[in-house]
């Protein structure tokens, strides 16, 4: 298998299914997702975040590697869950229905 990740976070390739290009994929994967599963990914990477900002800060945004964009995707993952396991205790926004928001375009990194 082909590592996503760089070497230096290997430990979190058992996360590389949250290394997703989008905001819409990682709100539908946290949505997927129970909450053992996302405190589980939170917990492993939270500790590990600060590391993984100042590795990605390290290349130029518009000229990453793939392993280093995989790791910012990462970062942007532990951020869509970060609610849900801090506050929420649940993956879906309370008292919210089934009321969604879909994002037509997305920055680039």
């Amino acid at each position: 298998m082909t590592a996503k990740l760089p070497t230096e976070f290997a430990d979190l390739e058992r996360f590389s299914d949250w290394c997703l290009a989008t905001e819409a994929e990682r709100y539908a994967k946290r949505l997927a997702s129970s909450m053992a599963e996302m405190q589980a990914f939170y917990d492993a990477i939270t500790p590990r975040a600060e590391e993984a900002i100042a590795y990605c800060d390290k290349f130029p945004l518009d000229d990453m590697p793939e392993d280093v964009l995989n790791l910012m995707h990462l970062l942007y993952s532990t951020i869509m869950v970060s609610f849900p396991v801090e506050c929420w205790k649940q993956p879906r926004v309370p008292d919210s229905g089934a009321a969604t928001l879909d994002c037509l375009s997305e920055p680039v990194p």
